[in-house]
């Protein structure tokens, strides 16, 4: 057909932990995959050649969301888009990580995309990481050396690009407890009505009298503000989150309307979040 690259790959499906670590110590070429939505459309047009696919979906506690009430939250590397929004515990305690989930993509996608992989994939108007961010969410990141614990605001490096090694995977994301319970939204422009890559995302989160913003789509990286609260008055906060980004002008939109919009969406949830 036209347009797609044929290749060929070897593929391997560890079933714990230990197993998958090993193989990416002792393996170079491997591109991880556990929903493969951003994976496959990079075989397809012949972005990667990996000389290894690796499914992570069977190993062994991927697919787990736990909550507990000293570390909070962990999501597994399986867990998809679709079941975080059907958690209890997260719909109870993290409504903003719902209305960022629910922004992605669509209900078909929503079934294959993963949390971990929407983030690991770097990209910058990526729909989870806002929440996250403003969230003070954690990877877990390990190798067959032992395991590490970067905060989300350090996690990404660049575009597409990540703090995670060629022989690491991330092994879960950790929202910590003291997040929980705190009002939250999200608002993201799109080019047309429906599914569609975000333009701008904005999520604002408050809780006792603190807030943060998380942006995406504006900047390199997503990023989160924060060192604000509900005091302020809304436009030093709208100043805030202008200041914060930098976007730039592409075939989507320009710089100029992407800042235009970040403080109106930030303007919005300031008094929508209540």
């Amino acid at each position: 057909m036209t347009g797609i690259t044929a290749q060929s790959f070897r593929y391997y499906a560890p079933q714990t932990q230990d197993d998958l670590l090993a193989f990416l110590a002792d393996n170079e070429g491997v591109r991880l995959i556990a929903g493969g939505t951003d994976l496959f459309i990079e075989l397809r047009n012949g972005l990667a050649r990996p000389q290894y696919v690796v499914d992570i979906k069977r190993v062994a506690g991927f697919r787990d969301i736990v909550w507990d009430d000293t570390e909070g939250l962990s999501i597994g590397p399986g867990v998809t888009i679709n079941e975080l929004l059907r958690s209890k515990v997260v719909q109870d305690r993290y409504p903003l990580l719902v209305s960022c989930g629910m922004d992605l993509a669509s209900h078909q996608i929503r079934n294959r995309a993963t949390v971990v992989g929407n983030i690991v994939n770097a990209s910058p108007c990526a729909d989870m990481a806002p929440g996250l961010l403003c969230l003070g969410a954690s990877a877990v990141i390990g190798s067959r050396d032992g395991e590490r614990v970067v905060p989300m605001s350090q996690f990404f490096t660049g575009v597409k690009r990540t703090v995670v090694a060629k022989d690491e995977v991330l092994l879960k994301l950790v929202v910590p407890a003291e997040g929980a319970n705190g009002r939250g939204g999200y608002r993201k422009l799109k080019r047309i009505k429906g599914h569609d890559l975000g333009i701008v995302g904005v999520s604002v989160w408050k809780k006792d009298g603190e807030v943060r913003l998380g942006i995406s789509s504006a900047a390199p990286t997503p990023l989160v503000v924060t060192g604000l609260t509900e005091s302020d008055p809304v436009e030093h906060v709208v100043a805030a989150a202008r200041d914060a980004i930098r976007p730039i002008s592409d075939v989507r939109c320009t710089a100029e309307y992407r800042t235009h919009m970040v403080q109106v969406f930030t303007r919005r949830l300031m008094k929508e979040v209540v």
